[in-house]
């Protein structure tokens, strides 16, 4: 309920504001300031970032190699019998001696039970979890049943199909070791992203996330927990009450919790976990869906204590709500153009205050692909051409997908009820359908025998 009054007050204030005020001033210049503040610490953050990295040659981090704290590895699984295996395998090749693994299967209805029991035989550090039918629902319940069982000073969760490098536990302890650090997040890759042209948007998309993040960490801003490959100190998870049963995003929830807590949550680029694109828009549209609703509504539910916590630093405050502002501007370009296209069909606003809105809109799509050429450029050594291509083609697909759903999330907050659904990611529909084909290849040849 306090989720929904507060974004009808913010949606109700922001078309009175623009209704009223465009009778007497041009609003597209609020929009035009809101835009050159966010373009600002864009340029501070980035620039922060190549400062830090200047630094960092000249003078190169200590890295105390005697921190090495007993890791609790929690991998949650909802039907994920067909990928689970190879995961658990994968993590054990892990080139750290301390840590244990606990494995999680939330009332899955096909064979993945079976499968996590009979790793728990055969390696000495896999437990299993299994959940009984009428568990409370939830990837945070299913993180808080299976922290009851973890020895670890700090815990790591993986999604089902996460694959990641022996060293990868290396590159990310030593960012957990600062007493203010409550959780690292290791930079998150595409494993499939050559497979058709929406999982290579997906990890475009995921190359300026890591752009995004990196620049925040640089300015110690308010660094977000990504769900798959995050560190998290068993301090910090006791301090903020565990994870959050009641939200539909666990990582989101939790970056906000532990900053507001005064907690530092750094990003580790140089960890590198490996997971499982989407190739179809369905599932796409699904996924993407829950995480944007998670977004909004721990934005909503939170931005009262992230105002007045005294805990939270002053640059992770100001950051935080930077970001918020991503949230309104689509609204705020929606509400313009619509309230001057009336106005223009009304013939009560002349028709150049209708594209002087158009305009602003455009330069806003502009300065999030310079934002994906330059992160493809750096992270991904795309060359110039390559760059601006995918950067283009990219941009169309964060308008396609982001730009309705956040309408329609809005939407769903202030006229629907919260649901608890998990909405997990389906996993291995690629593996099956591989398999699919080499058994008709297999079946095509031997008809050709025949």
């Amino acid at each position: 309920m306090k989720e929904r009054v507060i974004l009808f007050t913010i949606v109700f204030g922001l078309g009175v504001f623009l209704y009223v005020f465009q009778n007497y001033f041009n609003t597209v210049w609020g929009l035009a300031l809101l835009c050159t503040l966010m373009t600002i610490y864009a340029v501070f953050s980035t620039l922060a970032y190549n400062y830090k990295k200047r630094k960092l040659k000249k003078y190169p981090e200590v890295i105390n190699t005697e921190y090495r704290p007993f890791v609790t590895i929690m991998i949650p699984c909802h039907n994920e019998e067909t990928v689970i295996a190879n995961t658990v395998r994968n993590i054990l090749n892990l080139d750290y001696e301390n840590f244990e693994v606990i494995v999680i299967d939330d009332r899955s209805k096909d064979g993945t039970a079976a499968v996590i029991q009979q790793l728990e035989k055969q390696y000495d550090n896999v437990k299993c979890l299994i959940r009984k039918s009428d568990a409370f629902p939830g990837k945070s319940a299913v993180l808080n049943d299976a922290f009851k069982l973890a020895k670890g000073e700090a815990v790591l969760v993986f999604d089902a199909d996460a694959t990641v490098e022996p060293d990868f536990l290396n590159k990310l302890v030593p960012k957990l070791e600062p007493k203010d650090v409550g959780a690292v997040q290791a930079r998150k890759v595409i494993r499939n992203k050559d497979y058709n042209l929406l999982t290579r948007c997906q990890n475009n998309e995921y190359t300026v996330d890591t752009y995004l993040q990196v620049c925040r960490d640089s300015v110690k801003g308010a660094v977000e927990l990504r769900g798959n490959g995050e560190l998290i100190k068993r301090q910090a998870i006791e301090d903020i009450g565990g994870w959050n049963n009641f939200t539909i995003t666990d990582d989101l929830d939790m970056s906000t919790r532990l900053h507001i807590k005064g907690w530092d949550v750094r990003f580790c680029a140089d960890a590198i976990v490996y997971e499982e694109g989407i190739a179809y828009l369905r599932p796409l549209f699904r996924q993407r869906r829950r995480w944007l609703e998670g977004t909004l509504r721990r934005y909503l539910e939170y931005s009262g204590e992230a105002f007045v916590s005294k805990d939270i630093s002053m640059l992770a405050r100001v950051d935080m709500f930077a970001y918020i502002s991503e949230c309104i501007m689509p609204l705020w370009c929606v509400m313009e153009i619509l309230i001057r296209l009336f106005k223009v069909l009304a013939k009560d606003a002349p028709p150049h205050m209708l594209y002087s809105s158009i305009i602003i809109s455009c330069a806003i799509g502009l300065g999030f692909f310079m934002a994906l050429r330059y992160a493809l450029r750096r992270y991904d050594n795309f060359t110039r051409l390559a760059a601006i291509k995918d950067a283009f083609i990219t941009s169309i697909y964060l308008l396609v997908i982001w730009f309705p759903l956040e309408l329609f999330i809005c939407f769903k907050i202030l006229f629907c009820k919260k649901d608890m659904k998990w909405g997990k990611t389906a996993h291995g529909l690629i593996l099956d359908e591989e398999k699919l084909i080499q058994k008709d290849s297999r079946d095509d040849k031997e008809k050709v025998c025949v």
